[in-house]
């Protein structure tokens, strides 16, 4: 029975036990989900000042940036976990979101955007006539996740 030696696995699994939190701590850790007729994405962002929250959509990709500043300068540090600088994250979304209408909103240091489904996206029941009348297209409150 042969197996398989990887030695970047390995390393990047050591280094992940080792560092993890401060790699964990370097990310903008998030929840997307979709609720009725929204997507809602949920990004922790905790200590970011709120002018510096950038949010662009182009074509189909969301970018976020934000910047948290160190809060003491000229200190000796014994522990630095929070990490301080620029944090940048792009997303590229699927079609069905209307992302010309996305709403934002940062409190208690978690940046939430509810984007609608857009109307091409809602399912619709189709109605067969019988005989030579036209077939229907009607909207339906219901949707699938």
């Amino acid at each position: 029975m042969a197996t398989r030696f990887d030695p970047f696995q390995d390393m990047d699994r050591l280094v992940g036990e080792m560092f993890g939190s401060a790699r964990a701590a370097a990310t903008m850790p998030m929840d997307f989900f979709r609720s009725g007729d929204h997507y809602v994405l949920h990004v922790d962002l905790p200590g970011v000042d709120p002018g510096t929250i950038d949010l662009n959509v182009e074509d189909r990709t969301l970018t976020l940036r934000a910047e948290r500043s160190p809060v003491e300068h000229d200190v000796q540090w014994y522990l630095r976990e929070r990490a301080t600088g620029s944090y940048v994250r792009q997303i590229t979304v699927g079609r069905g979101m209307a992302l010309d209408k996305i709403d934002a909103t940062y409190t208690d240091g978690v940046l939430t955007l509810s984007i609608p489904v857009s109307e091409d996206a809602k399912p619709r029941k189709i109605e067969v006539q019988h005989g030579s009348q036209p077939a229907t297209i009607t909207q339906t409150a219901e949707h699938t996740a």
